[in-house]
């Protein structure tokens, strides 16, 4: 009795995978073995990356709460612990965006605990 195979899921496998790495260089994009390997390694870092997006991102509102704060006299960590020891609770990407493009508001927060 002949072999029996699947080609037909096996082909749409390969296809897809194919399809899912149009734009890649070289033979990373038409090889199946390379691309299959390669988008396998970009799907491990988007899954690094998108717990790194947070840490970035709580880096830079830290800057510019820093920057902010140090206008008016204080620096992040004193203002952080000012904003604690007040009982005012709002977060770092909200101040950040308050530090950013409502200066007077966040002048007012920095008065309010000083």
């Amino acid at each position: 009795m002949p072999r029996s195979v699947n080609h037909v899921a096996s082909r749409a496998k390969r296809k897809r995978i194919l399809k899912l790495t149009r734009g890649y260089f070289g033979a990373r994009k038409n090889v199946w073995t390379v691309a299959k390997n390669t988008w396998e390694k970009g799907l491990t870092y988007a899954f690094r990356d998108r717990r790194n997006k947070k840490r970035s991102f709580r880096a830079l509102w830290i800057q510019r709460i820093n920057a902010a704060a140090r206008l008016e006299g204080m620096s992040y960590s004193q203002l952080m612990g000012a904003l604690h020891k007040a009982g005012i609770e709002i977060n770092r990407k909200v101040l950040a965006d308050l530090a950013m493009n409502h200066a007077e508001a966040f002048k007012a927060i920095v008065q309010k605990v000083k």
